[in-house]
């Protein structure tokens, strides 16, 4: 039969998974009448018709449990909207702890998953192990946790069902056809080339799973992901299998296991997983499996089995199986706008969840084309949070090994990777290693997280308590809050910005008032037209035509991307992101001002240097640029100085600093201290979805300043409205100085659930565990609401009392800093 494509679509989907599938349905649903949905082969045929089917919706933040929860509603309803099975089958699901370690951790997230709203997770005895699912030998458990709504569905059935329904509603979708170029013009997409014939179409969304990295490149977009090797194995028939056997986990053997058409399946995420080049994937790959290595990946992990549920090693094995998945650096899938072409959106790396997300991702790329914007905090998916590193061959060879076996590792907070390390150096990073770093990474940069003193190893032992590196940074947060402390800041991103119209750019993109005297620095957020928080940043005035932005380590894409979709096309401004050039030495804490006047030789009191400045100066030989800002929350100088001329610097600082017991810090103590001064992070305590109002931060909004921002006429709104803040950031502080909190932790108000942290550490000064989180009340969220009840936050299912403020606890005026 002879396949003809349109000439025309308003979008192309490319690729005919369960993803592919359920964006072009949920278009079609948003009122998309001409949509042609591509597939190279068969749909389903890739990786989503070798599946495992689980459905689960305990994830681990909110917006995913939210796009799960909706996969799984919309499955009963894409049924009888189009008569096709999807085989979903509610029969529970239950994960099980054989370590102190999991147990707490199961705990954690059942109390996250409950305050989340979404679904309902129980925590289960042994016994009530043993009676939910009678097949597991429960000798050595202690305990598990129990989502009873859960299940599991057929694969290819749910992919039928998409397509159907798509069908029914107008796309056009299309099999046998190979897509072999992206269209663009200015910037942005303008169709696709196929075997078959162009297409000319406004949006096209990459949703080709295996081969999604690839398409990218056709595009000259950056999708970082792999393929490895995913097995699982079936069961002889089994008569006497219980049809409705819950799915059960066990992440400390690296094992799940479903009832599968009268068999039992047992699946494996072993510890290192083997990595496939897509050369090692025929190129006419349908419905295929790959030869693997059954037995140094998943012989170990059936022999586990065999003793976890005995009747295993009784039975005959119908079938091995191993077939490709795809896997991304961060365990994460990307989804959204690719930020090198316009109207290009990916949807893709699923990290082997795409059978239970794939109704929310498609239901939420499709409003975000539609609308313009996301439908919900969506960041840590964003095409934009990857480096351009990330998608390199060697680097994805050696992380995607480790990336599929973390799955079901114990997620401990600040868990490093152990794979493609050392991208990214300071030109400090051997003086600091040198001196007991122990380095943790973000964006590549390998970052000094803690000091090791001498005799100690530099190397983390994790736990969900007080973790071995504990009293190290105590030490750091207490020389930058009672004497003097070094932090290498030198991953912060930093931006140029100049050119004839800089300052008009900035100023409609920044909150606050950038047009300031050359020499100030301004505090800013970014904002979106709904209010919410695209970014959080400084903005330094070097000379009429030209400013310095700061930002955090993780955002330098989506910063970039911003400036540039708000710069206009005509505007006489220019962005460069100059991280690279410069590194950064924050010096802070009570004893800064003396340390670097001696290093100076400059005047750095108040009267001659006030806080939010900053001036050139000398560092031994080297020309720099002092900064007075501080994140630490103490008096302090962020020291500019070009890489060529960092290690001088540090040494000239270093040496000077043996007269003022200067202390090595690292990102730990940096975040201690900042969550004592209720600093935010982006990403954690702040994002697209938060405005500066209920940030606690309206103090940025600058709306008499002339200009009018992005976003000002929604926070002048939210202003001016009668109606009391229904949410607003508080700050919290445990009674109990040994709990620990990480973030996700619940938020008690007189025995109501009010809310979730969105960020936690210890602070040392302020004697227990810190959190930042969000509280919301239907009649407003007010400093005499906040007084008048008893806070409680739910730490591993245990209620602890908490103090509750809407200020800052320690130095609440900010005087320290400007002292």
């Amino acid at each position: 039969m002879s396949i003809t494509v349109p000439e025309r679509a308003s979008a192309v989907v490319i690729g005919g998974g369960v993803i592919g599938a359920s964006v072009a349905y949920h278009l079609a649903r948003e009122g998309w009448t001409d949509v042609v949905l591509l597939e190279r082969k068969q749909f389903a045929c890739g990786t989503s018709w070798h599946a495992a089917g689980l459905v689960g919706t305990m994830r681990a933040n909110e917006s995913h449990a939210r796009l799960c929860q909706y996969s799984m509603s919309l499955l009963g309803e894409l049924e009888r909207e189009t008569g096709q099975s999807t085989g979903f089958r509610q029969v529970g699901s239950l994960t099980i702890a054989h370590s102190e370690a999991r147990f707490e951790e199961l705990k954690r997230v059942a109390s996250m998953n409950n305050a989340f709203g979404v679904t309902r997770v129980d925590m289960v005895t042994v016994e009530e192990i043993r009676s939910l699912h009678p097949l597991v030998d429960t000798a050595g458990l202690l305990g598990g946790s129990w989502v009873a709504h859960d299940g599991m569905a057929s694969p290819v059935d749910v992919v039928s069902a998409y397509i159907k329904g798509a069908r029914g509603r107008g796309v056009r979708c299309i099999e046998g056809v190979t897509v072999t170029g992206i269209d663009q013009a200015n910037g942005r997409v303008t169709g696709v080339t196929t075997d078959h014939g162009a297409i000319r179409a406004d949006f096209v969304v990459n949703c080709a799973g295996l081969w999604a990295r690839d398409l990218g490149r056709l595009a000259g977009v950056n999708v970082p992901l792999l393929a490895c090797e995913h097995y699982y194995a079936h069961t002889e028939k089994l008569p006497d299998l219980p049809p409705n056997l819950p799915v059960l986990r066990d992440h400390d053997r690296c094992a799940y296991y479903r009832e599968d058409a009268g068999s039992l399946l047992v699946g494996a995420f072993e510890k290192r997983a083997r990595a496939l080049s897509m050369a090692q994937i025929p190129a006419d790959f349908c419905f295929d499996e790959l030869p693997g290595h059954f037995e140094e990946q998943l012989m170990p992990v059936l022999e586990d089995a065999m003793a976890r549920v005995p009747m295993l090693a009784e039975v005959g094995w119908r079938s091995f199986f191993c077939g490709p998945e795809s896997f991304t650096p961060d365990d994460q899938f990307h989804l959204g706008e690719a930020p090198e072409l316009g109207g290009f959106f990916v949807a893709a790396g699923l990290n082997s969840v795409g059978i239970q997300s794939a109704g929310g991702i498609g239901k939420a790329l499709a409003e975000w084309m539609d609308r313009g914007h996301p439908p919900m905090d969506l960041w840590s998916n964003d095409p934009r949070r990857m480096f351009s590193f990330h998608g390199t061959q060697r680097f994805l060879e050696a992380r995607v090994t480790e990336s599929l076996g973390l799955l079901y590792e114990n997620h401990y907070p600040y868990r490093q990777y152990a794979t493609a390390r050392d991208v990214r150096h300071s030109p400090l990073h051997e003086r600091l290693a040198a001196r007991g770093a122990c380095f943790g990474e973000s964006a590549g940069w390998e970052r000094p997280n803690w000091y090791a003193p001498p005799g100690v190893e530099p190397r983390y032992a994790y736990s969900f308590g007080k973790q071995n590196w504990f009293e190290h940074s105590a030490r750091e947060h207490r020389a930058a809050r009672e004497g003097v402390a070094l932090f290498d800041q030198s991953s912060f991103s930093k931006y140029l910005v100049q050119g004839r119209d800089a300052c008009a750019v900035l100023q409609r993109i920044s909150s606050a008032d950038v047009d300031v005297a050359p020499g100030r620095i301004v505090y800013t957020h970014w904002l979106n037209p709904r209010g919410g928080i695209e970014a959080d940043l400084t903005v330094t005035r070097l000379r009429e035509d030209q400013y310095l932005v700061v930002s955090g380590t993780a955002v330098t894409g989506r910063d970039l991307d911003w400036l540039a979709r708000n710069t206009p096309h005509d505007a006489r401004c220019v962005t460069v992101d100059v991280t690279a050039g410069w590194a950064v030495l924050g010096v802070m804490g009570p004893r800064s001002r003396a340390l670097l006047e001696t290093v100076t030789g400059a005047d750095l009191s108040s009267a001659a240097f006030p806080f939010g400045t900053w001036q050139p100066v000398e560092v031994g030989c080297a020309p720099a640029r002092a900064l007075r800002v501080s994140y630490v929350g103490e008096l302090g100088w962020e020291i500019h100085v070009p890489t060529d001329m960092a290690r001088h610097a540090f040494d000239v600082i270093a040496d000077a600093g043996a007269e003022h017991d200067l202390t090595l810090a690292g990102m730990h103590a940096l975040d201690s201290c900042r969550i004592e001064k209720k600093f935010v992070h982006f990403g954690h305590d702040i994002g697209d979805e938060d405005t500066p109002l209920e940030a606690g931060m309206g103090f940025v909004c600058a709306l008499d300043k002339g200009v009018a921002f992005i976003g000002a006429e929604a926070i002048a709104r939210q202003r001016e409205s009668e109606h009391p803040l229904r949410k607003r950031l508080v700050q919290f502080l445990l009674s109990d100085p040994e709990a620990m909190l990480w973030h996700h932790e619940p938020i008690w108000r007189d025995g109501s659930l009010v809310g979730f942290l969105t960020s936690g550490a210890y602070g040392h000064t302020l004697g227990g565990s810190v959190g930042l989180g969000y509280v919301k009340h239907v009649d407003g969220v007010s400093a005499e609401w906040i007084a008048g009840g008893h806070f409680e936050v739910e730490v591993a299912g245990r209620r602890i009392p908490a103090r509750a403020s809407l200020r800052a606890m320690y130095d609440p005026r900010g005087e320290k800093a400007r002292g």
